[in-house]
């Protein structure tokens, strides 16, 4: 009888107390375990938003370069050149001529602008292309599309010659990293800004 008295009494299960501590030794765990995975999702989600606006970033400044660097005919141009207030002249916009056929009368005229951004989750600015065609001196086209968004600030700097040939073109250029799909989620965390500056001189056109 003693025999089987004893062995009931190991078969008893874990008590009230001891479960309530297994309890909240488990929730500790689960806590620490999903707070660890949320700071790993957000730091691999800022650097692949900070990755990918770099390269976006890249290409915009690179295509900009690239226009400036075959354009004619820029502006804004100073009322004086030889005043330094005025020259080099300071913008958040440029206008240049990328094609012109004067035996045709017709000439392609491209604007590069910073507007303010409708979501200000995506960030304060964004950048825009205007391009617009005339047909002896009428508009006859115009389009315009965003290049880059997030952008915090962008700053021309025109310095041109004594007569109105551009010498030297500077972009200056931050912008946030965001995420298109989530905006919100992008403006929580706190991602460094990427700053671009590149100079280019036009090419002389006879």
């Amino acid at each position: 009888m003693r025999l089987v008295k004893h062995q009931r009494r190991a078969a008893r299960g874990f008590s009230l107390a001891e479960v309530l501590i297994a309890l909240a030794i488990t929730g500790t765990l689960l806590t620490a375990a999903l707070a660890a995975l949320d700071a790993s999702f957000k730091s691999y989600k800022m650097t692949t938003e900070s990755a990918s606006t770099h390269v976006v970033s890249r290409m915009v400044m690179n295509r900009i370069m690239t226009m400036l660097r075959t354009g004619t005919e820029f502006g804004p141009y100073p009322s004086d050149p030889l005043d330094p207030d005025e020259n080099p002249v300071r913008s958040d916009a440029i206008e240049f001529v990328t094609d012109e056929n004067p035996a045709a009368g017709t000439r392609r005229v491209v604007r590069i602008e910073a507007r303010d951004q409708e979501d200000p989750r995506l960030g304060p600015r964004e950048i825009w292309y205007v391009q617009m065609d005339f047909d002896g001196g009428d508009m006859t086209s115009k389009e315009e599309r965003p290049l880059l968004t997030g952008v915090e600030g962008l700053a021309f700097t025109l310095e041109y010659d004594v007569g109105t040939r551009l010498v030297r073109a500077t972009v200056d250029m931050t912008v946030r990293p965001n995420d298109f799909q989530d905006a919100s989620f992008g403006s929580e965390l706190d991602v460094p800004t990427i700053r671009l500056i590149s100079s280019v001189s036009p090419r002389r056109h006879e």
